[in-house]
């Protein structure tokens, strides 16, 4: 895969990679030593893994994949190889025991050694290589910094399913549960065009879902301003459906499962739900799922045919447009940061959760896996997995940009993924 930008920024790369560490290093902080060995998610490995496997994809993709440097030990850097859900949770239950892992001094003998190592090589070594299918553009390099990115969120879906006494609550951890139940409306969206997939070449990285020049004309539709929140949810609860695995019944009230608290349930927050739910919810409502081109017109479209970078506009974003980028544990109130509201006047379309749509994850016209990371997304075009867009409390900002594209399974709970209703209008 051939991506083309005029330099490589050595400095700004390692100033990233070292945040990237030290936000990983601050999440497995908040664990306490019990918990090393123990599966929060069935579907995942337990926590050890992945304070190996960080270091390790970034070590046997940068320095001993794109540049052919020595093994730091072959067993290890197999072991931490690759941490997506597995298919058949089955084929994992031999690893689900203290036993079948290293020791945490092993572990982190290692980290420290594949570190060192990376260091290193973001240092001096050449990180552009014109016609390197690793190094073109430096293309390893934002592979390893956006893949320890995205896990950090995965670490928090996983830290989010410890019981509360395998945590350190944080002296500063305050959700802010204030917030008024915003009136919800339907917002009008014409006819025109989205943009999905971009050329190689037009973005100075992206996965290899992104690209692939993709348009689709998107026909008037409505959707509604604000994310369906726990109040209005609540309501479809009562009537009969599924509540939310982020939701405790304790007697006769409803408790948010925080990260560091079960919290009366914020009737303002959004709601978090499987894509299964978020469907059932809609029918139930008369509505449906926005499509994937939808959510683009929604978020990043105008009036006046130009697309926007982000809802809001041009300007970089900041915590006055969305909750995103680790700023909180929890989200916030719906409809909170009217500063990240779209052209159109839609609000929270980036940041306090991922939305589902249903839009079945596919490859755009003329995919090719990227050499980096070729498994990235070919194994999950499978017709089973249904994309997300936007973002998370626990997103990023790198992964801001408008092509960037998230997927899990319908019935998968542990995703800090909302919703909002849509419907045709012709």
């Amino acid at each position: 895969m051939t991506q083309t930008v005029a330099t490589v920024d050595r400095a700004a790369l390692i100033e990233r990679y070292e945040r990237n560490r030290a936000r990983t290093r601050a999440l497995f902080s908040v664990i306490r030593d019990d918990a090393y060995y123990f599966s929060p998610i069935r579907a995942r490995h337990p926590v050890v893994f992945y304070e190996g496997h960080l270091p390790a994809f970034s070590f046997n993709t940068l320095v001993k994949r794109a540049l052919g440097g020595a093994s730091i030990d072959s067993a290890l850097e197999t072991l931490f190889a690759r941490g997506i859900d597995p298919s058949d949770v089955s084929t994992k239950s031999s690893l689900n025991s203290p036993m079948a892992w290293p020791t945490r001094r092993v572990v982190r003998q290692f980290v420290e050694e594949a570190d060192r190592r990376v260091r290193a090589a973001l240092s001096s070594a050449d990180l552009d290589t014109p016609g390197h299918p690793l190094l073109e553009a430096a293309e390893a390099v934002h592979a390893i910094l956006e893949h320890e990115a995205m896990h950090q969120e995965t670490l928090s879906y996983m830290w989010h399913r410890l019981p509360l006494d395998q945590k350190r609550r944080p002296d500063n951890y305050s959700p802010v549960v204030e917030g008024v139940v915003p009136a919800q409306e339907w917002i009008d969206v014409p006819e025109g065009d989205a943009t999905l997939g971009v050329p190689l070449g037009s973005i100075p990285f992206g996965w290899d879902n992104e690209f692939g020049p993709w348009h689709e004309r998107v026909p008037p539709f409505a959707i509604q301003r604000h994310d369906v929140t726990n109040a209005a949810y609540l309501k479809f609860v009562d009537a009969g459906g599924d509540p939310p695995l982020f939701w405790e019944r304790h007697g006769r009230e409803w408790y948010w499962r925080g990260m560091f608290d079960r919290i009366p349930l914020p009737a303002a927050w959004p709601v978090y739900v499987s894509q299964a739910e978020a469907a059932a919810y809609a029918a139930w409502q008369g509505a449906r799922l926005p499509t994937e081109a939808e959510f683009q017109r929604a978020a990043y479209g105008t009036l006046h045919h130009a697309e926007r970078p982000w809802p809001w506009g041009e300007l970089p974003p900041t915590s006055a447009h969305g909750v995103f980028d680790f700023v909180s544990w929890d989200p916030h109130p719906a409809g909170s940061h009217p500063d990240g509201r779209s052209h159109w006047g839609v609000d929270d379309l980036v940041g306090n959760g991922w939305e589902w749509t249903s839009t079945v994850f596919r490859p755009f016209p003329g995919f090719r896996p990227m050499p980096a990371y070729p498994e990235y997304s070919a194994d999950f075009f499978d017709g089973e997995h249904f994309v997300l867009k936007g973002a998370s409390p626990a997103t990023a900002r790198e992964l801001l940009r408008p092509t960037f594209r998230n997927w899990f399974r319908p019935r998968y709970p542990y995703v800090y993924a909302t919703f909002r209703c849509a419907r045709s209008t012709r």
